[in-house]
């Protein structure tokens, strides 16, 4: 069959290109946060006072642990548990070249982790228990309460990290710490595994998985002996004490899995296709639980890095970096330029990625584009009731501002027509009332932010298989590309890149109803699309047209869509 020509969108014209930095003259405006809080009871609370409170309890700890560390009853329980339980495996072999590289490595990709999820977190200052996240709801944030009687919008919501602090430190920078998180992450995933596969396989597991109840008694031997500032013999060039058994095996096989699994469950595609375990775990409860793994891994280096400096630098240092047990001075010059590589690396790294944006959104989805690509194959069918339904669900984006939309408003859509056009057989100019006419569809679904928030809603509009039956796109088209009538925030016309075999999903749909009404302005009237298998800016609002093409690199900055040109997102974001 002979392909038809396709028939140019006229809106091409209307997108701009993008600067490969990130040009802060044209970013979002650094807006400050106020110190964390967590609500407790309708109260809310500092977590400065954990600073005196601490204080108080470390000092209290002090003088109980050395007051009853001169009872007998004590004195003898730490005789009979000296602090490792006895029991315990001894590892001869030290701790081999392997794994000193790979705790460096590990120490190394924990510096971007980190950062960047810090930076992600900024973007939505909250952190919610159920599913939904209405303001009120949060248990965490900083950020002020939302305000009353006016339109805030998630992106209004983010707040500034300082620049040594956040990945690149720049508020609503989020796709780039998305692409440093996920990217660092997959690196320390692989080493992980590695690090799993050479414990399990040499014995080196041995120190760090309890295999006797007596590691609890050590433990708790251990942590008075510590706490009273009279440190037990160390042994771990062999044996870990109990407390440290305890605390690295809850770092290294429940946190950081847990960690892995949390995240994960956060995308769009993986939480809809686990189905009802993903609706259980779900978004907002995932992000808490993530955030608490996160505060672990901080309280763990923090504790970690100080025990190095008071219980022995050059005995520690020598066993960790040199892989000797001596009094020699072997590891310390290896420390110090392991340490001086990782504050060159973190005063470095937010300046190269504002100068080397694009570099930094390429290289990440080298990296790990495919294995989100694989995630829009999945089924996207969870679907939930009505009583799931949030009372709250955050605007966002850019407001269309032009006479051709009031016109439209003004007169409730009824001069509104879709155009679809490019490589497809039948063009079609659509009116409002032309789409309801066809076959209606609803679903009730989860929205995924980017940002990190999460609402359910009703959605009622036309299946996007039957607009692919009404235009019958060639077999050349390989791509569907959805215009809006609003702008993006730096200017030129927003617009967003599909590929178009997640058009035929089920649950892809071109919306004009939300929760049983006529779909609202702030929600993207007259039309938006739902694809429930990909992060929420893909969902376009305010449409009003549709080109199939082969290929989007001549459109914008050939990046697939708006915010992946000019906020250097991916195109490919069920994850």
């Amino acid at each position: 069959m002979n392909e038809i020509a396709a028939t140019a969108e006229p809106l091409e014209s209307t997108l701009t290109g993008a600067d490969d930095r990130l040009r802060l003259n044209h970013w979002l405006p650094p807006q400050a946060g106020i110190v964390p809080r967590i609500r407790i009871g309708e109260r809310w609370v500092s977590i400065l006072w954990a600073l005196p409170i601490g204080a108080a309890i470390l000092i209290l700890l002090i003088a109980v642990a050395q007051s009853v560390r001169e009872l007998p009853g004590v004195q003898a329980f730490i005789t009979h548990y000296p602090g490792i339980a006895q029991a315990a495996p001894s590892v001869d072999s030290g701790f081999p070249w392997w794994l000193r590289l790979q705790h460096f490595v590990n120490m190394f990709f924990m510096l971007f982790i980190i950062r960047a999820g810090i930076q992600i977190l900024a973007d939505h200052p909250r952190l919610y228990w159920k599913r939904d996240s209405t303001p009120g709801t949060d248990w965490f944030r900083f950020q002020v309460p939302v305000p009353i009687g006016r339109v805030w919008t998630s992106k209004d919501d983010s707040v500034s990290i300082p620049g040594w602090l956040g990945l690149p430190g720049v508020r609503h920078s989020i796709g780039l710490a998305r692409w440093w998180h996920f990217s660092v992450n997959l690196l320390w995933v692989i080493n992980g595994v590695m690090f799993y596969v050479l414990i399990f396989a040499t014995g080196q597991w041995l120190r760090l998985v309890p295999l006797t109840w007596g590691v609890f008694p050590a433990a708790l031997s251990t942590a008075i002996q510590y706490a009273s500032l009279n440190f037990p013999v160390d042994h771990s060039w062999t044996r870990y004490n109990g407390l440290q058994q305890l605390s690295y095996f809850i770092t290294v096989f429940i946190a950081a899995p847990v960690s892995i699994a949390t995240g994960l469950m956060q995308s769009p595609a993986i939480s809809n296709k686990l189905g009802w375990f993903g609706r259980v775990f779900n978004r907002q409860a995932m992000r808490s639980v993530h955030f608490i793994s996160f505060s672990w891994f901080i309280f763990f280096i923090l504790a970690h890095g100080i025990m190095v400096f008071v219980t022995g630098l050059r005995q520690n240092t020598n066993h960790m970096f040199a892989g000797v047990s001596n009094a020699s001075w072997a590891g310390l010059p290896l420390f110090a330029l392991a340490m001086t590589v990782m504050v060159v690396t973190w005063l470095l790294v937010s300046p190269f990625t504002i100068k080397h944006a694009r570099l930094v959104q390429r290289t990440g989805a080298f990296m790990v584009g495919r294995l989100k690509g694989l995630a829009e194959r999945w089924d996207a069918h969870s679907q939930l009731t009505e009583n799931d339904i949030s009372p709250f669900f955050w605007p966002n984006g850019t407001m269309p501002a032009s006479k051709e939309f009031d016109g439209l408003v003004a007169d409730e859509f009824a001069s509104y027509k879709l155009r679809i056009s490019g490589l497809v057989e039948v063009p079609q100019e659509l009116s409002l009332a032309d789409l309801k006419a066809m076959p209606k569809q609803e679903q009730i679904t989860t929205h995924f932010c980017i940002q990190g928030w999460s609402g359910v809603a009703k959605w009622g509009g036309v299946p996007m298989h039957q607009i692919l039956a009404l235009v019958r796109p060639t077999s050349q088209a390989r791509y569907a590309v959805f215009y809006s009538l609003a702008d993006g925030a730096d200017g030129g016309r927003y617009y967003d890149v599909h590929e178009i075999f997640n058009m035929r999903h089920e649950l892809t749909i071109l919306a004009y109803e939300m929760n049983g009404a006529p779909l609202s302005v702030l929600h993207g009237a007259p039309l938006r699309l739902r694809c429930e298998n990909e992060l929420g800016f893909k969902m376009v609002k305010w449409i009003t047209a549709i080109e199939f093409v082969h290929d989007f690199a001549n459109l914008g900055a050939g990046q697939g869509g708006y915010n992946e040109d000019h906020e250097f997102y991916g195109y490919r974001m069920p994850i």
